[in-house]
């Protein structure tokens, strides 16, 4: 992937130097909570798929954090209190000078794709940290659980050993690809915040939050995320019409592998030796590149209505 030319967003609020741990002291935050009942083998095979895929915050979209719990209550959300300043803007280092780069080319794409319509894009912001930090209102955001979108603050979280642990352990790109691999998860996330702006957020939670099962809560989200991949397609296209040369021979190959990695069928089978379909949060390895491709391949966001009947 060339990004020597994107433009980089100053939306970044860098907390890689705070120590790992900020807001953590500050009471309440995020853990892996446990309800009264204990862990069932479900519950394990989510906490799993939150802990090594990446997504929206399950608590948000899961109404009430019945997936993690297995309760009914309401999500935690609480001030974003810090334990010292964060460095804002476009960082330096070469890591954080690429998801800036890739931050400021999707808000320009999708800018323009929000201005064709006659609406108004307003862009989310990155957060990146190490091991932990204050989620604002969406709790403790940690490592364990993968980059992860909060519709409230409008908000990525990204803890950038994420993307190393995409390449050794999940052997879900090599060498110079990951870099595009990167973006795709960043485009993924920025798909949520597309969903947010549309309204697709609040309306799938309300839909979950009146679900008859796990499994039709499950299924929903697996429409929600499916989508964001396709979104993340469709700035590819968008991105590669803009500046040709952009996307290198094996990137594409590398972001579909990287699906395939992180689908979760595939992350289950290798966490239990078997595949439930019913407690899946993402999709499958086969429909995450589906989604991806249809998102690349038409670039439009019509073409990504995964919710439409027949769709899946």
């Amino acid at each position: 992937m060339r990004y020597d030319d994107f433009r980089r967003s100053d939306d970044i609020d860098d907390r890689r130097d705070d120590s790992g741990g900020g807001g953590m002291g500050g009471g309440g935050g995020f853990g892996l909570p446990m309800g009264g009942g204990g862990l069932g083998i479900g519950t394990i095979i989510v906490l799993g798929l939150v802990g090594y895929a990446f997504g929206i915050d399950p608590r948000i979209l899961i109404g009430g954090a019945e997936i993690l719990t297995g309760g009914n209550q309401a999500p935690t959300y609480q001030t974003d209190r810090r334990s010292g300043p964060a460095k804002t803007g476009a960082p330096k280092d070469e890591m954080g000078s690429m998801i800036a780069g890739v931050l400021g080319e999707i808000d320009d794409r999708w800018s323009e794709i929000f201005q064709s319509s006659g609406q108004t894009y307003t862009g989310p912001r990155i957060v990146l940290f190490r091991n932990a930090t204050n989620g604002g209102r969406c709790g403790m955001a940690q490592s364990a659980m993968g980059p992860f979108y909060c519709p409230p603050d409008k908000q990525i979280f990204l803890d950038t050993a994420f993307f190393r642990e995409v390449e050794t352990k999940f052997r879900g790109c090599e060498g110079s690809a990951c870099k595009f691999t990167a973006a795709y998860i960043i485009a993924h996330e920025a798909g949520h915040h597309i969903q947010n702006l549309l309204g697709i957020l609040p309306r799938v939670q309300r839909m979950q939050q009146q679900a008859g099962s796990k499994a039709e809560a499950n299924a929903l989200q697996v429409k929600v995320e499916l989508q964001a991949d396709c979104l993340s397609g469709v700035w590819v296209n968008r991105e590669e019409k803009k500046r040709p040369g952009f996307v290198e021979p094996g990137d594409i190959e590398a972001a579909l592998r990287t699906a395939t990695a992180i689908g979760d069928d595939t992350l289950q089978r290798q966490a239990t030796g078997r595949v439930v379909p019913d407690s899946f949060t993402h999709g499958s390895a086969a429909q995450r590149k589906q989604w991806f491709m249809t998102g690349y391949q038409q670039g439009t966001v019509q073409a990504c209505n995964t919710f439409a009947s027949g769709a899946l």
